[in-house]
């Protein structure tokens, strides 16, 4: 008696479907290994050094890949693409203000919660309201006023720099700001030209910072080594690696898969930086990880369809921009 047959397509499917999930995964390891080498390059270079050269050698690779072109554009096309700039400058600027005093962990958590924020605002439906409730709950955990100070780290805001936190949020906001002005380069920038040409913006604004904080420290070659590493790690792999996930994924499930980043970002803290987490700790990212899941959920369901705009930052703008 003969074998029946086997529907090879069938077969492969599960394989295909697991490919561009980790693309995605790829994408989320390597942009928070790629912070935890650039914590650790703070010490010889500053965190504004460590910034304005991710910034300004990932400009440079994205500049010569895509070669964007400079004609064509109006003012307004140009004012979206500077304010692009501006808001990438910005986050950056502040989340490594911020990691550099907090967890990575932590830092990823709370920056979430500025995306998480307007994703609940632009959805205006009352379900996100337990979004919300959950990510608020979790914020309360990881500040420590939960507890009242428990904690190998001191009590209530203590175990958490409130400097580091708030630089954290702020890039928070920077994140929000970053996400609605993403969407609007995507639409009057073909292809991956806005994001090389924000970035640039983004260098620019930076690069003043860290040669003010470092001088000439950041031109050591052991330094720029480095510093390529991480804008290569942090920046130019996750955009390449997104966009041919996408090509093979819904930006629904992009989106929630990338959700598990602050996750993967506490991983990165624990193994590369040896910074651990209290069972609370976890808790709360695990809370904020749910919020985030069921917040983009709720505000894609409604629409499913067509895929997001390529492109890391498009694509963030349409599927609520959860998370980084």
């Amino acid at each position: 008696m003969d074998a029946p047959a086997v529907d090879a397509p069938a077969v492969d499917a599960p394989r295909r479907a697991l490919g561009p999930v980790a693309l995605v995964i790829a994408s989320g390891l390597s942009v928070q290994f790629g912070a935890s080498v650039a914590i650790m390059l703070m010490p010889r270079a500053g965190a504004l050094g460590v910034v304005s050269l991710r910034l300004a050698l990932a400009a440079v690779v994205m500049l010569a890949v895509c070669r964007p072109t400079l004609r064509g554009y109006s003012r307004a096309d140009w004012g979206t693409v500077v304010a692009f700039g501006a808001a990438m400058g910005c986050m950056n600027i502040l989340f490594y203000q911020s990691v550099d005093r907090i967890p990575l962990g932590a830092a990823v958590t709370l920056e979430v919660l500025g995306p998480l924020a307007l994703s609940v605002i632009v959805s205006r439906r009352l379900v996100n309201l337990l979004w919300a409730v959950l990510a608020l709950v979790g914020l309360v955990l990881l500040s420590g006023l939960a507890t009242g100070g428990g904690g190998t780290d001191g009590g209530g805001l203590d175990r958490l720099d409130p400097v580091g936190a708030a630089y954290a949020l702020g890039a928070g906001a920077m994140w929000a700001a970053y996400i609605v002005f993403s969407a609007r380069t995507g639409r009057r920038f073909p292809q991956a030209d806005g994001v090389a040409l924000g970035m640039t913006v983004g260098a620019l604004i930076a690069l003043p910072l860290g040669i003010a904080e470092s001088g000439a420290k950041l031109l050591a070659p052991s330094t720029l080594g480095l510093g390529l590493a991480v804008a290569l790690m942090s920046s130019v792999l996750p955009y390449t690696l997104e966009l041919l996930a996408l090509r093979r994924m819904p930006a629904p499930t992009f989106a929630i898969l990338m959700s598990l980043e602050p996750a993967i970002a506490a991983t990165a803290g624990f193994l590369v930086l040896h910074q651990a987490l209290s069972a609370t700790d976890a808790l709360a990212i695990a809370l904020v990880i749910v919020a985030s899941m069921g917040a983009v959920r709720t505000q894609i369901g409604p629409r499913r369809g067509p895929r997001a705009a390529r492109g890391r930052a498009g694509r963030k703008a349409a599927a609520g921009g959860l998370p980084k």
